[in-house]
């Protein structure tokens, strides 16, 4: 019972898991069914790709998944992504599912230790990240251009280029998420990635893009289709920033993260602390956020000394100095 179980069960969808049966698999597809039961949506989906890919590779070489894998399998694994084309970045997501396989087996019990624990993995440079953002002048172009073309582009340009919103955030905020006033402004709140919640501020420009685009509706999806009226969906998204990136005359390929990405790094070039740029972004470790600063910081020039006659005397307040004087 090799992989040829493991490709039969419909284990590999987003929203179904099979029953476990201990009889009719081995331990190494209870193990990989115990650990996708954690997670759903995409990430069930981008998880269970990584395993079995990670399942296929064992099976052409005679290997359990599981038991008797050592280190140095593991380091053959990740040589082996690297020399199919991948890049540091893609080899290092590739063994997010393969590491969490095997450390929740050990945690578990099924294994005597953990293999993937001190596999080495490739380095990756702060130059590496290939998003192609917008600076401060082309996203003030793009904004423009998107309300030029429907108040659906607009609505859609201000939540990615302002606050920094998702594809998949932006294509799930609701009339009523907006509604709310908080200590004098009015907010937005969203389920994130992760299904963690979170409220945003609203700024003046985009609350009157908003308040204009919904009209006289009360409640259901935002952000609706130009054509259809329909709710948009993540390609939606990527369609309609396309079409305004060409109106705007942008040559390079622009996405929705594309505008996110102008946010979090303008935010930064403005000199926002990094603090204040991580909860726009809503990451949970800032050094995700410092991924986005690319401007090298200057470091802070040295203090003037002061003139040599006045080395070595203590400085007092000019007042003081006169009161001395009288005296």
């Amino acid at each position: 019972m090799g992989l040829d179980f493991y490709r039969r069960v419909p284990v590999m969808t987003a929203t179904t898991l099979p029953p476990l049966q201990p009889d009719q698999m081995t331990p190494a597809q209870q193990a990989a069914v115990s650990y996708l039961a954690r997670y759903t949506g995409h990430t069930h989906t981008l998880y269970a790709y990584q395993l079995r890919r990670w399942f296929a590779w064992c099976e052409d070489r005679g290997l359990d998944p599981l038991e008797g894998i050592q280190r140095a399998h593991i380091e053959l694994y990740i040589r082996d992504l690297g020399a199919s084309g991948l890049m540091a970045s893609s080899v290092n997501t590739m063994m997010h599912a393969v590491r969490g396989f095997f450390r929740f087996a050990h945690i578990d019990g099924l294994i005597v230790a953990d293999p993937a624990v001190y596999a080495r993995l490739p380095k990756i440079y702060g130059d590496e990240s290939r998003t192609q953002g917008l600076d401060r002048l082309e996203l003030i172009r793009f904004l423009q251009i998107a309300q030029t073309i429907s108040v659906h582009h607009g609505a859609l340009a201000y939540l990615l280029g302002i606050n920094a919103l998702r594809a998949s955030e932006v294509a799930a905020v609701r009339i009523e998420n907006h509604s709310e006033t908080l200590r004098g402004h009015r907010v937005l709140h969203l389920v994130g990635k992760g299904n963690k919640p979170a409220t945003m501020p609203l700024t003046v420009p985009v609350l009157r893009v908003l308040e204009a685009y919904r009209g006289d509706r009360t409640s259901g999806p935002l952000v609706l289709r130009p054509m259809s009226g329909n709710p948009i969906d993540r390609r939606d998204a990527y369609r309609m920033v396309a079409r305004i990136a060409k109106a705007a005359g942008i040559p390079r390929h622009i996405s929705p993260h594309s505008l996110r990405h102008a946010a979090i790094t303008n935010a930064l070039d403005a000199g926002v602390p990094l603090r204040d740029a991580q909860i726009l972004a809503r990451h949970a470790d800032p050094r995700t956020t410092e991924h986005y600063d690319r401007v090298p910081r200057q470091p802070r020039p040295p203090r003037r000394p002061l003139p040599h006659r006045l080395r070595g005397r203590r400085l007092t307040h000019p007042s003081r100095d006169a009161s001395i004087r009288r005296d």
